[in-house]
C-alpha cells in the first residue's frame, strides 16, 4: 500500500467515524459534505409538508433528478384528513424515503470501515481507538456472540447483518404499519412499523392487549430513529435470516435489491405470515414502489442556502 492509499483511507476512515458518533449523539447532527448539512422538518399539517415539497421541486415524477437529504422529524398529525388517498400515499413515501436513504447511506459507511478494520487486522496492523470503538458497537449491535476480529463465524454474521435495505421493501412495510402515517402509534410515539418493548412504562400500551400481555408499543423520538431501530431488527434478529440469506445471495450474483424478493423473508413479521407477505408485495407494485431500487440522493444544501422552515 503506497503513501497515497493510505493517505486516502486515514481521510475516509476519520469523516466516518465522525459520522458513526454524531449519529449516536442525534439523528440529524452530522454534516453530508464540506459545505451541507441535513435540514429537519416537523411540519405540522399536511399542506406545510406539500409545501415544503413542492418548494424543492420534490416529486414523484422527477426522482431521478434525484431525493434532497432532509429529514422529517415527525409526521403531521393531520394525514388522516387527506381525502385523496393517492395523495396522502404520495406525502407519506415522499417524506419518509429521504430516511431511508440517509439510514442506508450509514450502513454502507459502517460496512465500509469495518472491511478496513477487518483488512488492518488481518495485515497485523494494531487498530486505533475509534476502530476498536466501531467493532465493539457493530458487535453488540448485531448480536454477535464472538469477536469478529478473531472468530470467523462472526465476521460471516456481521458481514451479513451490516448490509442495506431496499428502499421498497420499507417504505412498504412502513405504510402497512402504521397505516400510511395515520395510526396510533405513529402520531403519538413515531412508531412506523410497530415495533414492541417490554420495558414498562417506556411504550404505549396497545388497546387490545389482554391482561397476561406486557408488551408495549415503543415510542421513538423521531421518525429517522425509527427506521434506524426496524432495519437493525431485520438485520439483527433471528427471526429474519431467511430474507438475510435472500440478501447475501443477492450480492453473490451481483443483482439489484427488491424488495418483491425480500419480503419472502418476513413470514415471521407477522401472525399472518404468507398473507403478510402477499400484503406487502402487493404494497410495492400497487404503488409501483420498486422504481425507488435506483434512487439517490442529492447534493446537500449549502448552509447559506438552507431555506427557513419556519417561515412556511
Amino acid at each position: 500500500m503506497d503513501r497515497y492509499q493510505k493517505i486516502l483511507l486515514l481521510i475516509l476512515f476519520v469523516s466516518s467515524t465522525f459520522l458513526i458518533s454524531a449519529c449516536e449523539r442525534s439523528a440529524f447532527s452530522w454534516p453530508t459534505t464540506e459545505t451541507g448539512t441535513i435540514e429537519t422538518i416537523t411540519p405540522v399539517s399536511h399542506r406545510e409538508l406539500s409545501r415544503y415539497l413542492a418548494i424543492n421541486n420534490y416529486h414523484w415524477d422527477n426522482l431521478d433528478q434525484g431525493v434532497p437529504p432532509f429529514l422529517v422529524t415527525a409526521l403531521p398529525k393531520d394525514l388522516h384528513r387527506i381525502k385523496d388517498i393517492t395523495e396522502r400515499k404520495r406525502l407519506f413515501f415522499l417524506s419518509l424515503l429521504p430516511s431511508v436513504l440517509l439510514a442506508n447511506r450509514e450502513i454502507t459507511l459502517q460496512r465500509r470501515q469495518l472491511l478496513i478494520a477487518l483488512r488492518h487486522h488481518d495485515a497485523g496492523l494494531p487498530l486505533s481507538a475509534p476502530q476498536q470503538m466501531l467493532i465493539s458497537d457493530l458487535t453488540q449491535s448485531y448480536r454477535l456472540h464472538h469477536n469478529p476480529l478473531t472468530d470467523p463465524r462472526s465476521r460471516k454474521q456481521l458481514l451479513q447483518r451490516l448490509d442495506t435495505l431496499p428502499p421498497d421493501l420499507v417504505l412498504a412495510q412502513a405504510a402497512n404499519e402504521s397505516g400510511y402515517g395515520t395510526s396510533r402509534f405513529s402520531k403519538l410515539g413515531n412508531n412506523l412499523f410497530g415495533q414492541w418493548t417490554y420495558a414498562a412504562g417506556t411504550g404505549l400500551v396497545p388497546k387490545e392487549r389482554s391482561a397476561k400481555q406486557r408488551h408495549e408499543v415503543r415510542r421513538f423520538d423521531n421518525l429517522y430513529d425509527s427506521v434506524r431501530s426496524y432495519m437493525n431488527n431485520l438485520n439483527a434478529h433471528r427471526a429474519y435470516r431467511s430474507l438475510r440469506a435472500i440478501r447475501t445471495k443477492k450480492r453473490y450474483r451481483k443483482q439489484a435489491l427488491q424488495g418483491i424478493d425480500l419480503a419472502a423473508g418476513l413470514r415471521l413479521y407477522s401472525s399472518r405470515r404468507d398473507a403478510y407477505v402477499a400484503e406487502i408485495r402487493s404494497i410495492i407494485r400497487n404503488n409501483r414502489l420498486s422504481r425507488l431500487t435506483t434512487v439517490s440522493l442529492r447534493p446537500a444544501v449549502a448552509k447559506g442556502d438552507a431555506l427557513n422552515t419556519a417561515s412556511l
